[in-house]
């Protein structure tokens, strides 16, 4: 039964693997401490893979807290977010380092 539990989670892992790559894509630039676009739009209903990028030479941070996210992405690095499935409407997302430094994923 021991050898049947980490075979049974690797199958898993490999069969789940596919349906990431079906995942909606989004690509968000942190640029001069503003996010570039500062709105998205993505599908509501669906689960999406943000692709934050961080352009600034400082640390920023992608922050949401309606969608309970949080990561801090270093200078010249990127980050992935999954989000969703989401209901239509607006979210916003912040830097915390940079107050002023805010935008919208606006869910259709």
């Amino acid at each position: 039964m021991r050898r049947v539990l980490p075979v049974a989670g690797l199958l898993g892992l490999l069969l789940a693997t596919p349906a990431l790559a079906d995942v909606p894509s989004f690509s968000i630039s942190l640029k001069n401490n503003q996010f570039m676009p500062s709105e998205v739009q993505i599908p509501a209903g669906a689960k999406v893979k943000l692709v934050v990028r961080n352009e600034n030479q400082t640390a920023s941070e992608f922050e949401s807290n309606q969608l309970h996210r949080e990561k801090v992405v270093g200078p010249g690095q990127e980050i992935i977010v999954f989000v969703g499935p989401l209901d239509p409407g607006s979210y916003e997302f912040f830097d915390d380092f940079h107050p002023q430094t805010r935008g919208h994923l606006v869910v259709k």
